[in-house]
Parts: structure tokens; sequence; C-alpha cells
């Protein structure tokens, strides 16, 4: 059973820059989609796609956060990264790492979240 650990939330300064990290532990397969969901306050669930990585660096990038977003991912570790710039304020949101295992489903992190404020 794979694990994800998520860490890198905070405060951070309007066009200021930041970098999610998820780690994966347990029993992994390296072709899985890695990636990051968000929930906005308000909504009940998690249903906003920020960015994917398949297990071949290809990317799939969601609505815009108010910021740029690069996902990369460390197969050896195995481990999946989000780095945004030039981030804006926006009410804070819960960020969720994912991961899709061979027989399908989504495993989750338990998120976490960023504020952007001066």
């Amino acid at each position: 059973q794979v694990q994800l650990e998520e860490s890198g939330g905070g405060l951070v300064q309007p066009g200021g820059s930041l970098r999610l990290s998820c780690a994966a532990n347990g029993t992994f397969t390296r072709t899985q989609y890695m990636g990051w969901f968000r929930q906005t306050p308000g909504k009940q669930t998690r249903d906003e796609l920020v960015a994917a990585i398949s297990g071949g660096d290809r990317t799939t990038y969601g609505n815009s956060i108010g910021g740029r977003i690069t996902i990369s991912r460390d197969n050896a570790k195995p481990a999946v990264y989000m780095q945004m710039t030039h981030l804006q304020p926006a009410a804070p949101a819960v960020y969720y790492c994912y991961s899709v295992p061979p027989l399908g489903g989504r495993i989750w992190g338990h998120g976490t979240q960023f504020t952007v404020s001066s």
C-alpha cells in the first residue's frame, strides 16, 4: 500500500515562489501517474486538477492558480514536486497529492495548504 506525504505549505508573499513536495512510501510503480488536486474554500470536494505527470514525464496542467506552475517527479525516491512562482493573493486552498496505482483508483495524501499574503 502506497502512502503519500505532502510538505512545503506555509505563507508566501505575493509574487513569491513555493515548492510543494509529495513523497511516496511503500510499494510504488514508477509508471504511476502522480499529481495535485486542490480544494478551494466553500467546496466539499478536491475536484480541481492543478497538475499531473505521468511516469514518462508527460505533464498536464489544470486551471491557473494565479501563478506559474511546473510539475516534476523523481522516480528514484519516488516523489513529485510542484514549483509555483509569481504567486498572487487568493483564498487559501488545500492541495492534495495523488497517485494512480496500476489497478486504478486514486491514492491521496492528507493535504497541505499555503497562503499568499503580505
